[in-house]
């Protein structure tokens, strides 16, 4: 592991535009440790020195926030679209689910799932006759555009995408798809 030295820890710091009370409360240390181990009047434990370099290198490689992930536009449905118009959106979008969204605020999703599962209660000929509101699942959660890409991730463990919201409306979607690109 290199060690930086004092010198190199105050100008990365600076660089970065961090004060050393920033510095130290993210690191869990006092504000006086940065303090000297920046002018060198101290030996730092090996993990304080750790914590101090990760807390540099998270600020240099700042978050990636669900605006940054999003995609739009959101492809939508409202409750009283027929599933006839669910079931082509999916088709020419290529996606699986379909967010409901009424006035611009989700309401709830509608999902291939749903659809075969109408199709199998009803039959095909009388499902074309149905609304999405008739087979309507619970709204994706949603997250403001600047929340970070852990939360998202968290989310999507139990969901199929997240919305993200802004001033209330709909502004982006994301999907599982959409986290695998970021590793590409």
């Amino acid at each position: 592991m290199y060690i930086p030295t004092p010198a190199e820890i105050r100008a990365k710091r600076i660089m970065l535009g961090l004060r050393q009370a920033d510095v130290a409360s993210r690191a869990g240390v006092s504000q006086s440790m940065v303090a000297r181990i920046e002018s060198g009047t101290v030996d730092p434990r090996v993990s304080t020195l750790k914590k101090i370099i990760q807390v540099l290198k998270v600020a240099e490689h700042p978050a990636i926030t669900a605006s940054q992930v999003m995609h739009a536009p959101v492809h939508a449905v409202t409750p009283d679209d027929s599933i006839t118009t669910a079931v082509e959106i999916m088709g020419r979008e290529d996606v699986s689910q379909l967010p409901v969204i009424l006035d611009g605020v989700p309401i709830g999703c509608i999902s291939e799932s749903a659809i075969v599962n109408t199709v199998e209660q009803v039959g095909l000929t009388r499902a074309h006759a149905r609304k999405v509101k008739d087979f309507m699942e619970s709204s994706f959660p949603t997250v403001p555009p600047d929340v970070g890409i852990e939360t998202v991730v968290h989310l999507l463990q139990q969901h199929h995408a997240v919305l993200v919201l802004d001033g209330g409306k709909v502004r982006g979607v994301i999907t599982k798809h959409d986290l695998i690109a970021l590793i590409a």
